[in-house]
């Protein structure tokens, strides 16, 4: 079947840069408060956004009714270079899908998709861009729910529907490829700063 077939090709081979979009779904100002581990995660999702500018990978951001939930946080929304408005929990549903094909007109791209809540937008939209056909890779530690059982089941799904799972440096270095990219360093201090930022924020207040 065509869907397997792309899975396997996912599974074989690296996340390709110059075919890639990360997608950073609703990160929303009144939203995050609730979000299991927010900080957290929005350490990894402003690495992410840092390292993709570096490298050259369009980011796109998505936000479920502002007008209710509110923008997205300003550090990740200053970071997209199109955000989407939305009232589907899909934001294929709303223009996503045509968003991107403004980016890669020659084809569809590959998908670096983190986002909240995990179990409900996150979920469907990732879903939605697999039956697109997309390549979507879901980068578990920027992504968060309320609560983490749902984040956990939102991963278990969205794997077994075609999705892979990975961590936000399997992205970094596989759009790196090598250490001989002119970025390499400039990346490695942005990953460092991250780690600074971890640090500082699992130390005891």
């Amino acid at each position: 079947m065509p869907g397997d077939c792309i899975l396997l090709r996912m599974i074989n081979a690296a996340i390709q840069r110059e075919r890639s979009v990360l997608v950073l779904v609703d990160y929303q100002q009144r939203l995050m408060p609730a979000i299991h581990q927010a900080p957290a995660l929005l350490i990894e999702a402003q690495c992410l956004a840092d390292v993709a500018a570096l490298l050259s990978v369009p980011v796109v951001g998505t936000e479920q009714n502002p007008k209710g939930l509110g923008p997205n946080v300003e550090a990740l929304r200053q970071r997209c270079i199109a955000t989407l408005d939305k009232m589907h929990f899909d934001a294929c549903a709303d223009g996503l899908l045509e968003l991107l094909r403004d980016r890669h007109p020659l084809g569809l791209p590959e998908i670096v998709l983190a986002g909240c809540e995990a179990h409900v937008c996150l979920m469907q939209t990732g879903l939605g861009l697999l039956r697109a056909g997309h390549p979507v890779w879901v980068v578990a530690p920027a992504c968060g729910s309320r609560s983490a059982t749902d984040h956990a089941l939102a991963m278990q799904r969205l794997q077994a529907a075609g999705a892979l799972i990975v961590s936000t440096e399997m992205v970094i270095f596989e759009w790196l490829r090598g250490c001989e990219h002119a970025q390499f360093k400039p990346v490695l201090q942005r990953l460092k700063q991250r780690d600074v930022e971890r640090a500082a924020q699992a130390a005891p207040r």
